[in-house]
């Protein structure tokens, strides 16, 4: 896993994040259990984030770019490792002057941090579809914790196409933006503190 992102054409990488790494682990154990890299499928890979504008609506947004990948163990439900990175100037509301106001550094100063970087920690299965992900979450040059809800919609071989194994995962989390120091309009109630983080993912097994 490279160690930062280069702009690449959207079309030729979506939008990245291993983020639901361990949920497809939730299978029998196996005597022969072997832990596989998997990586998220860029043409089916979107990261999307909603936040409250003046308290009239929320904004709905995306990050264009990212790559993400994770390696596990379907059958005994080890996590081993996972890292997603997103392109802080890949950001999307379609709003010219408002995007490059998100880029600027009120917000995610793209020019000094280009990554956002999440690091995977822990997985926990509540049930056969469901499971909390704890992670490091790198913004602006801090790193908090953030916990995640993911949910697994399917695990099977895909009927066309690459026709790999590939497990479908939702991913949920709310985060505090501030905590990371990005307080620009929070006081004056602007811009909404609060940041709903909405990912979905398709992870192909290597």
């Amino acid at each position: 896993m490279p160690s930062s992102l280069q702009h690449t054409p959207r079309a030729s990488l979506p939008i990245a994040a291993g983020l639901t790494l361990a949920l497809g682990a939730l299978w029998v154990p196996s005597v022969n259990a072997e832990p596989r890299t998997y990586e998220i499928d860029p043409d089916h890979f979107s990261i999307g984030f909603l936040t409250e504008h003046v308290g009239y609506a929320d904004t709905l947004g995306m990050f264009l770019e990212g790559r993400g990948e994770f390696v596990y163990d379907e059958q005994t439900r080890e996590l081993h490792s996972g890292t997603v990175e997103i392109a802080t100037d890949s950001v999307f509301t379609n709003h010219e002057e408002r995007d490059n106001h998100l880029r600027s550094d009120d917000f995610l100063d793209a020019s000094r941090h280009s990554t956002i970087v999440f690091e995977v920690t822990d997985f926990t299965a509540h049930s056969d579809s469901e499971g909390t992900l704890e992670g490091d979450l790198s913004l602006l040059g801090e790193t908090h914790p953030v916990t995640l809800e993911v949910t697994l919609n399917k695990a099977d071989a895909y009927p066309f196409g690459h026709e790999q194994h590939t497990l479908g995962l939702s991913v949920r989390t709310t985060i505090a933006r501030s905590n990371w120091g990005m307080t620009y309009g929070v006081d004056n109630g602007l811009v909404g503190d609060e940041v709903e983080l909405i990912l979905e993912l398709e992870a192909i097994r290597q």
